[in-house]
């Protein structure tokens, strides 16, 4: 066997913030709950569709309450990243998981982003562009300070490579 043969690929070293879990879960919340409510006032301002309008209130809300619970911890445990003089590596996904690995020198720009729920939790998302066709490397869920260090220190390594990106 060669040493090309012998190497595998690892799951990025660094877990997101805890807070990410917060975050998901919010988020959820803003997805499950206005059918659920819109069901129950359906439900009970329509007496003649109960029967129907309540079952469908039941599967909706039993769905929405799984996905609730079960969502955040399960990206919590698969979402990984990682960065080094190289390479930025990010492990992300729900049922479909990807990985991406973007070359320091193919980095093209580096930008963080935080929507208002991520704010409210103190987080913030990391968007390494590459030229590839495969798109950009996202990282969500870190730290609002490590996202900003960490796009500061990917722009510098990466004007200090010469590559593809420059």
């Amino acid at each position: 066997m060669s040493g090309r043969e012998s190497l595998r690929l690892r799951r990025p070293r660094h877990r997101l913030e805890r807070r990410a879990l917060g975050w998901w879960t919010v988020q959820a919340a803003v997805v499950v709950l206005p059918p659920v409510v819109v069901l129950a006032a359906l439900t009970a301002l329509i007496p003649p569709a109960r029967t129907w309008l309540g079952l469908s209130l039941a599967v909706v809300a039993v769905a929405g309450l799984a996905y609730l619970l079960a969502m955040p911890a399960w990206r919590y445990r698969v979402h990984r990243w990682e960065t080094t003089d190289d390479a930025v590596y990010a492990m992300s996904g729900w049922f479909w998981q990807r990985a991406r690995i973007a070359p320091v020198a193919r980095i093209q720009t580096v930008d963080t982003t935080s929507g208002p729920i991520q704010r409210m939790f103190g987080l913030a998302g990391l968007v390494v562009t590459t030229a590839s066709a495969a798109g950009p490397v996202r990282i969500q869920g870190l730290d609002r300070r490590v996202a900003a260090e960490l796009a500061e220190s990917l722009a510098a390594q990466a004007q200090a490579v010469p590559g593809d990106g420059q």
